[in-house]
Order: C-alpha cells, then sequence, then structure tokens
C-alpha cells in the first residue's frame, strides 16, 4: 500500500539500536503528493535535516558502512546528495566530488545524460577532480529509476575511477534502479512504496 515504509535489513552485525536509527531516519521523511509534476509521491529528506537526531543517524550509518571500505572518494549528486555525501566524506576523512547539473562548475567539466521517472537531464564534474585508480562512492538521497546514478558510473568510469558502491538514503524498490546498476552494490538506508 503507498506509503508504507520497509525498515532496511542491516545484515550480519546489524542491531536493535541500528533499527531504532532507521526508524528515525525514515520517521523524519515527509511524502509531498504531485511534486513536481501529478501522480508523484515525492520523498523529502530535508525533513531529516530539521531533525538534528536523525540527520546524525543518517550520516553515522553510512560512515559506518564505508569506513574500512578504504574509499578515497566521496561523489555526491545535486542536490540532495551534496548535503548527505559532504559530511560524510569528512567523517571518513576522504574527498568530497560534487556531480552537479550543467553550468553550475566553473572551469572544464565532463558530463553524462540521464532520464529520471519525470525528467531527462545531465550531470557534471570537474575535470581533474578525480585520479586514476580512486575508489569511489556515490552518494544520492533516492533511487528510483536508477537514471542518475548509472549517469554518476558514467562520470567516475570517464574519470578514471572505479565506483566500489552506491549509497542513498531511500529507495522506491517499485521502481525497479537497482535492476539498472549492472550489478554496482547499492547500500539503501530505507524503502518506501508508492511513487
Amino acid at each position: 500500500m503507498p506509503g508504507t515504509v520497509e525498515l532496511c535489513k542491516m545484515g550480519k552485525g546489524g542491531s536493535v539500536a541500528a533499527d531504532e536509527r532507521v526508524e528515525a531516519i525514515s520517521n523524519a521523511i515527509r511524502v509531498i503528493p504531485n511534486f513536481p509534476k501529478p501522480g508523484i509521491q515525492f520523498q523529502d529528506v530535508t525533513t531529516i535535516l530539521l531533525d538534528p537526531v536523525a540527520f546524525k543517524h543518517t550520516i553515522d550509518l553510512l560512515t559506518e558502512r564505508y569506513r574500512k571500505l578504504k574509499v578515497d572518494v566521496i561523489a555526491g549528486f545535486e542536490a540532495r546528495g551534496l548535503i548527505f555525501g559532504a559530511p560524510l566524506a569528512i567523517a571518513l576523512g576522504c574527498a568530497f566530488v560534487p556531480l552537479r547539473k550543467p553550468g553550475k562548475l566553473p572551469g572544464a567539466t565532463i558530463s553524462a545524460d540521464y532520464v529520471t521517472e519525470y525528467s531527462t537531464d545531465r550531470i557534471e564534474m570537474h575535470v581533474g577532480a578525480l585520479q586514476l585508480g580512486q575508489r569511489v562512492v556515490l552518494v544520492d538521497d533516492l533511487i528510483a529509476t536508477g537514471g542518475t546514478l548509472r549517469a554518476g558510473v558514467e562520470l567516475v568510469k570517464k574519470a578514471g575511477g572505479e565506483v566500489v558502491e552506491a549509497a542513498c538514503v531511500i529507495e522506491l524498490p517499485e521502481l525497479k534502479g537497482r535492476e539498472k546498476l549492472d550489478g554496482l552494490p547499492l547500500h539503501v538506508l530505507v524503502e518506501k512504496e508508492g511513487i
């Protein structure tokens, strides 16, 4: 039924405390009906930012996930992936690379086009932002159709980096975006039903 929340399965090493943190994150997300167009149930993660506890849980859980993976770079997508990616990079002590919409980055860029559930767009990254062989985690607020994350993988490969995993706060599993990632590991904190 639309709007139902499923908490992510923490897997081996998961704990009640981890599940309680995921529940706090899930409870902090609001749904905006008919945005940005009729029929879309927009999962608004900006309300997580209004709840310092839920925001901290989000960054803490992602930090715990990636602390041992030898990550060189966190690459965050405009706009909300920037919000979660930058503090994650600080917590991990690694570089942060913003993936932005056209015209937002000064200097030379490389780009990739993508299609979402309601638009076609492009993301860009600075030339030279990644070094050959760097290990990258892509961060975005949500995976729906998978188009944005696929574009991020394309950009990282163009720059000579290696995407080791993608991380999102929310997944809309019925849109099957995970299937379009060609086997790229995806870590999600919260699953939600409904578009």
